[in-house]
């Protein structure tokens, strides 16, 4: 019987051995942590939003990083494929605002425990407490034999050599374990707390793969503004947020954002980081060149009134300071705002919160409706890695089938889950990004 190792008991891992186990294949499942499905708990504030009940192309639409390559996953094991799997094994699933899927528990342990069982269902042995420490690989010798181990400095070449193949895998321990097939699912850098500490990164990067320079993504943001640290736990609901690097506006989007100590947070928030990059490639490669990594300014623009244009938020300040003409600034626009976001929009208009509202000039005034469809913050940089919901970057995909996630680079290894560089915006989406690779990864294993 053949064997097969999966490295990592997260969402990719665990669906991979689902799918891979069978009757002419042994499935060890390895995970370090002292149970399987960590990071799933916390997913969805504790309930895991497991996928998103969206169109097909508004589930690519939603990948940032490399959604071309997912095809052959996603359309092999779709968001309604997935929501079929768990619920033909007894747990139930319902559709909230955005189309984001949760068990109809709310807990996320209920995920955990379907994998759970249908892994011992089918007879997965499962190792908690064990760390691997690398893959071991054979390749054919000059005179045909069954290889040996190659050492590190050529494992680390860019290039494959002929017959290069899995044989096993060394634990922490230093026990070896033998395997046909070893399928990589360890996760990326993003909540360290829950495992995800690179290992898997190391070990791919051992075996020649390149590594994308690994951000936190889906991840609040810190900016210059002082004023945040006053509005600190502020919710604002129904807003929109452009973000652009430069002059260039890599995102746009609606919904809901919160005011830190540090700056920014909240599903808007979240969202936008997914396109927040430290820098911009300069240069090119033409003779004599090369690409450089230069920073540029990232400044996130709120619009707090996105039903209302300017013309139309003129024409209500206008009503308003009509009512309230004899009464100064600063208690004449109470109604636009939260309480405690009024004097920071006062002191943003520039207008004296004293002045009496007749005295304000219609310059003034069509300035003040231009602000509070435009207050900028100027973005600093992101939280790190252990308050980002996923990883950018990762093993390049370049070296990975999409058709079946096996490495070009090494047969029998395959890739799934977080530790590639793919990544996606809030809402289910990267975990359904996880249970489609890992699905095609086990599938994929002879």
């Amino acid at each position: 019987m053949r064997k097969a190792a999966v490295i990592g008991g997260g969402a990719a891992g665990m669906m991979t051995a689902v799918l891979a186990a069978g009757e002419k294949t042994e499935i060890h499942l390895y995970e370090k942590n002292e149970k399987l499905g960590k990071k799933i708990y916390i997913t969805g504030k504790g309930r895991c939003n497991l996928t998103n009940a969206c169109d097909t192309q508004e589930l690519f639409d939603s990948v940032v990083s490399n959604p071309r390559f997912l095809y052959s996953a996603i359309y092999g094991f779709d968001n309604g494929a997935v929501q079929e799997f768990f619920e033909k094994r007894g747990c139930p699933l319902k559709v909230e605002r955005g189309n984001r899927v949760f068990p109809v528990s709310d807990h996320s342990s209920d995920i955990i425990r379907t994998l759970a069982k249908e892994l011992e269902r089918l007879g997965v042995t499962v190792r908690l407490h064990t760390s691997v420490k690398e893959i071991l690989v054979q390749e054919a010798d000059d005179h045909g034999g069954d290889g040996q181990e190659i050492d590190e400095q050529k494992a680390s070449g860019k290039n494959r050599p002929s017959g290069r193949a899995v044989r096993g895998v060394r634990l922490l321990s230093g026990e070896e374990l033998p395997a046909d097939a070893v399928i990589l699912c360890s996760g990326g850098l993003s909540y360290p707390a829950t495992g995800s500490t690179g290992d898997g990164h190391r070990m791919a990067q051992k075996l020649g793969h390149t590594l994308v320079p690994c951000e936190p993504s889906l991840v609040p943001f810190t900016v210059e503004e002082d004023w945040c640290k006053s509005l600190q736990g502020l919710a604002l609901k129904n807003v929109s947020a452009a973000l652009f690097l430069g002059k260039k506006k890599v995102y746009e989007g609606f919904g809901e954002m919160l005011f830190t100590h540090f700056g920014v947070s909240g599903p808007l928030i979240l969202s936008a980081s997914s396109y927040y990059r430290t820098g911009v490639m300069k240069g090119g490669k033409k003779k004599g060149k090369t690409d450089e990594t230069e920073k540029v300014d990232a400044v996130l623009k709120l619009d707090l009134k996105p039903a209302l244009s300017e013309e139309q938020l003129d024409r209500r300040l206008l009503r308003d300071f009509e009512e309230a003409k004899n009464r100064q600034f600063r208690n004449a626009v109470d109604g636009l705002f939260p309480a405690r976001l009024t004097p920071v929009m006062i002191a943003l208009s520039g207008i004296d919160p004293e002045k009496r509202v007749h005295d304000i000039t219609r310059q003034e005034r069509q300035e003040f409706a231009a602000r509070m469809k435009n207050v900028e913050l100027h973005v600093t940089g992101t939280r790190g890695f252990p308050e980002a919901i996923i990883t950018r970057g990762g093993v390049s995909v370049r070296e990975v089938n999409p058709s079946t996630m096996e490495s070009r680079l090494v047969s029998g290894l395959y890739l799934a889950g977080e530790l590639l560089d793919l990544d996606a915006l809030t809402g289910g989406f990267n975990l359904q990004i996880a249970w489609s690779t890992g699905h095609l990864a086990g599938e994929s294993v002879p």
